[in-house]
This record gives C-alpha cells, structure tokens and sequence, in this order.
C-alpha cells in the first residue's frame, strides 16, 4: 500500500500528498511499487538513496519532502500497529503531532524521520518503535491503564489537542526589571518562591490544585541546574522558562482566547474602526445572512478597513519585522510561546477605540444586512456572546498597551493551560505580592 486510506487515519493534507509523490517516485526509482508499510526500513533506506542521488542534506528542500513523505509511512506504521492518530499541533514543524490512545505519548514522525536520515541510518526509527511499544506495553499491564470500560480508547486527538496544541492566545506586559531578574534568577531559589507563593494564595488554592502546581512547576524547577541562572538553561526548558517569565514579570494583559478568534475576529475590528457607510452586498452576501451567518462574523469579513494591516504577519495584525524575544536566550529556541510585539502600529487604534461604538457599527451593520435581505435581525445567543468576549479582550488589550509600562507580548497557551490561568494567576499575584512578616 503506497498512500494512507484517508478514511482508516486522517492525515494533514501536506503530508498525505507528499506520502503520495515518494511513493510514485520510489515506484519509478525501482520499476516496481514498493510497499512502505511492510518492507523493512533498511531496504526502504536502499530505494530513498536512490532519490537522494547522496547523502542525506536536510536543507535542502527536496530532501526534506522525502522525509516527509517518509514521516506519513512511520505515522501510518504507528496507526497499523498502535492506532495512533494525529492531531493538530502548532508547535510541530509539521503543523501534527502523533498521538496514542492508551497513553499520553507524543511523537513527531517527521523529527523522527529527519533525525534517523540525518546519521545515515532508517533502520532508527525500529528502535523508536520498540520504545514506543515498550512504553505501550507498561501502560496495558498496569492496573491503572488509561483505558475505559468496554475497552474503548480513553484518548483520542481531541483530548491531545486540549493538552498540547497552544492554540489559545493572551497578550501580557512585562515588567522588564522583574523579568531579567527572572532570568537571572536560580532555579532552585525560583522553586522555594513558588512554593511558598502556594501557600499564600487569596483565596486559598484547593489542595488537588497545589499538588499539581507542585509537580509541574516546582518539581520540574528542581529538575535544573541548580547553579545555573534560567536564561542559561532556556533550550532545555523553554516552556518552564516562559511561564516563569509571566508569572513573575506580567504587571498587565488579556484575557485568553482561540488563535482564530483573535485573528479572524478580534483584531480586525480594531482595523476596520467605526464607518458611516457600508459597502454593497452582493446576492451571495445576502443568501449567507438568510442561512444564519452571525453578522458579526460578515462584518468582519465584508467591511473594508480603515486602517491598513500588514499582507502577511502574526495574526494580520504583526509584521515580522515587529516581532521580537523576550530575552536574546531565546534565539536558541525554535518554537516560541512568548513572543514580544511591537505595538506601535495597534496603539493609536486603541486609543481611539471606544466599545459602545464598536457595538453600535455593529448592530448598525446587522439593521443594514436585514434591511437588504428582507430577513427581520434576529440577535443570536452566539453572536451576542462572540461580541462581548471581543469587546472584552481589546478593553484588556487597550489597557496593557495604553497604560503599562512594559513590553507587550504574545503568550501561547493550549487550551488546557487556558483554563487553568485563573487558578495560576492567584499564584502570579501571590509571588508578586509582599510577604506579611509579623513580629512580637
């Protein structure tokens, strides 16, 4: 079998197309088909050398669509034996992770592909599968195996998308003493601060939630180098070194919300401003309101902006020349979650942002669309939801970028963290606050 059944495992569209060409190119290569699910990765090796035309080169680009293409055979190898999945994960080269529904196991089939090609030996990825199953195998005999009654899978790309895909968005201003001071910082005397931080939370954190503070913040803190400061050990521990980064220097922000909402909706309105007019519609326009498009949604969309954005950039709304790291560490790192922004182009766009007359256009627009459809407007519990949370985040984000001092930058968060930064911001405010020290 040369390509994946789309319908026994869902691939990115980029991976499942290049799977496709490196098995064409390996039939023509060898005058025959050459079953990658079942031939021996040594032998497939043989035929990949041949494509190569030499060494393996990982920059070069045709190099890499090869092992991509090779990344979609191990994904589907992984899917035969483990009925792994992907999912969508944005901090994978790959824009997917594999995932694994007996245990929390994350795999990136294209970094493996690339490290096994890079020292000239395929055969690699046979030992990783031996780890992946050995882990497997540990999971299935111990009683507390992540499986539900009836035998069912307990995870599936849903759940691994919550835990580890950022797709959630918050801007925050740092403190830029607090934050060099951060990074400056040892990692044990950081561990003694965010316990003790744990015990002093208002109101007091439940005990499941400081145990678990405990063990992802404090244990894994322990696990650096002692006397080293942060900033040294950034490659190994990026995602710790950021968080510490916020929950010691973030003095303002946002509050959090899907990538997409941020980029699609959010952020546009801020470009679009408040018009006196609005532009013609056309019968396709007017047919999606009639089949319940949310007006805000059509505004967004078929509202010229008064503002111009970058073509291209961090959520239409950075170039990328305006992007920057919250410490020169980072350079070392190649998938950021704090990035810092440079807001000059948004500040003038939210100090004249005022949301009642946002809200106002709006509900103007939707009168207009009505009008033209002949359809009454017939406000949606969606629709009014959707704009309030907008209204809320850029009253948040004029704030921080009008009244903090700081830099401002972009935190990514996954969904699960997302939900979890109430409870992390008790800590935040604990660690930043003063102790009260009483005396007799």
């Amino acid at each position: 079998m040369a390509t994946p059944d789309p319908q026994a495992l869902p691939v990115p569209q980029h991976v499942y197309q290049a799977q496709a060409q490196l098995a064409a190119a390996l039939e023509k290569v060898e005058g025959k088909p050459v079953d990658l699910l079942k031939t021996p990765w040594a032998d497939v090796e043989k035929s990949v050398i041949k494509l190569l035309g030499g060494a393996f080169q990982p920059n070069r680009p045709e190099h890499q669509a090869i092992a991509l293409g090779l990344a979609g055979v191990f994904a589907q190898r992984m899917n035969a034996e483990h009925q792994a999945f992907w999912f969508p994960n944005r901090d994978s080269p790959e824009g997917a992770t594999l995932g694994f529904p007996e245990a929390i196991i994350m795999l990136s089939p294209f970094g493996a592909v690339m490290d096994s090609m890079s020292q000239g030996k395929l055969a690699k990825l046979d030992e990783l599968s031996a780890d992946i199953r050995r882990s497997l195998g540990q999971t299935r005999f111990n009683p507390g195996a992540a499986m539900s009654l009836g035998g069912q899978p307990k995870l599936g790309p849903p759940d691994y998308q919550r835990l580890f895909d950022p797709g959630f968005l918050q801007f925050v201003v740092l403190d830029p003493a607090k934050a060099q001071q951060t990074f400056d910082s040892k990692p044990d005397a950081l561990a003694r601060d965010v316990k003790d931080a744990l015990g002093r939370t208002q109101p007091p954190l439940p005990q499941e939630a400081r145990q678990q503070f405990e063990g992802q913040i404090v244990m894994s803190l322990q696990r650096l180098e002692a006397g080293k400061p942060l900033a040294e050990q950034v490659e190994r521990a990026p995602r710790l070194v950021e968080l510490m980064a916020h929950m010691v220097s973030t003095v303002g922000g946002t509050g959090c919300a899907p990538e997409e909402f941020w980029g699609e909706i959010v952020l546009p309105l801020l470009f679009i401003g408040v018009p006196q007019q609005f532009p013609p519609l056309d019968e396709d326009e007017l047919e999606a309101y009639k089949q319940g498009a949310e007006p805000l949604a059509l505004f967004v969309d078929l509202v010229p902006h008064a503002h111009k954005a970058p073509e291209e950039g961090l959520l239409g709304t950075f170039d990328m020349t305006e992007l920057g790291l919250p410490h020169p560490a980072f350079s070392k790192v190649g998938s950021l979650r704090l990035i810092q922004v440079n807001p000059s182009r948004i500040k003038p766009l939210l100090e004249q942002f005022d949301p009642a007359k946002t809200q106002d256009v709006v509900n103007r627009f939707t009168q207009y669309l009505a009008e033209k459809a002949g359809k009454p407007a017939q406000e949606s519990p969606q629709g009014k939801e959707m704009l309030q949370a907008a209204m809320m985040l850029l009253t948040d984000l004029k704030r921080s970028v009008t009244t903090a001092q700081g830099p401002l930058c972009l935190r990514r968060l996954t969904e699960a963290e997302a939900a979890s930064e109430q409870a992390l911001a008790l800590v935040r405010r604990a660690m930043q606050g003063g102790r009260i020290i009483l005396t007799t």
